[in-house]
């Protein structure tokens, strides 16, 4: 299998060492060297690719979304902090035709821990006294805060607790490869739920499972959706 790695930060590269690791083939490399201005994607690039991986920018995602459909050819994006441009891109996915993965989270222990939340919400909220609160910290280099995963999270309470807004408290520090807490907390006592990444390698091997899946498949998929239908 043929990967473009769209970004080449330390996602990127770890990407890359797990891919190369894993028996596929890592044929092209794209970073704001040779695609700060997209000049980067074209069809002649891309052909022979069977499927990009996006870490790169919130700022330039929807632009390498863009490029990389009109080229024909599947994603994975795993970058964050694009979202309110979801349906623009469900639109452009579904005018190519290709295969779209993307998540705010690609570990595997997160999209478990996204199901484990969501019956959590729906036994706390018929209670008044515990109110849900989220914590999440990252290193000092994430530009989105709070985390697409924080937010993720929110948006499952939230379908519990209708019309109650979920606070976040986000920090942005050190080297933390993501530390993200869900609490429900009363008068008289605080129940907390926590997922703890030890490293990137759950990311990378996510979103290359991710990019395995979707090789000759059409469609728009939540990274959950896979794990639910992988499991």
């Amino acid at each position: 299998m043929n990967i473009a790695l769209i970004g080449y930060g330390k996602m990127g590269k770890l990407v890359e060492r797990r891919a190369q690791r894993q028996g596929m083939t890592v044929s092209l490399i794209l970073d704001s060297k040779n695609n700060e201005r997209f000049q980067g994607l074209t069809p002649e690039n891309l052909a022979g690719i069977d499927v990009c991986i996006d870490f790169s920018t919130p700022q330039a995602v929807v632009e390498n979304i863009r490029r990389i459909a009109r080229a024909g050819v599947n994603m994975v994006v795993g970058t964050t902090g694009w979202y309110e441009h979801l349906e623009e891109v469900r639109r452009i996915v579904a005018q190519s035709g290709i295969g779209f993965v993307y998540g705010p989270n690609f570990s595997l222990g997160m999209n478990l821990f996204f199901k484990i939340v969501e019956y959590a919400a729906h036994l706390f909220h018929r209670f008044q006294e515990f109110d849900p609160f989220i914590e999440e910290a990252h290193h000092k280099l994430k530009k989105d805060a709070p985390s697409g995963t924080a937010l993720a999270l929110g948006r499952i309470l939230e379908a519990a607790y209708v019309d109650h807004h979920v606070p976040i408290s986000s920090v942005r520090a050190g080297y933390i490869p993501g530390t993200h807490a869900v609490s429900f907390d009363s008068p008289v006592e605080t129940i907390t739920l926590k997922h703890v990444a030890r490293s990137r390698e759950g990311f990378a091997d996510g979103a290359l499972l991710a990019a395995r899946w979707i090789v000759g498949k059409k469609g728009f998929y939540a990274f959950q959706e896979l794990v639910e239908r992988t499991g």
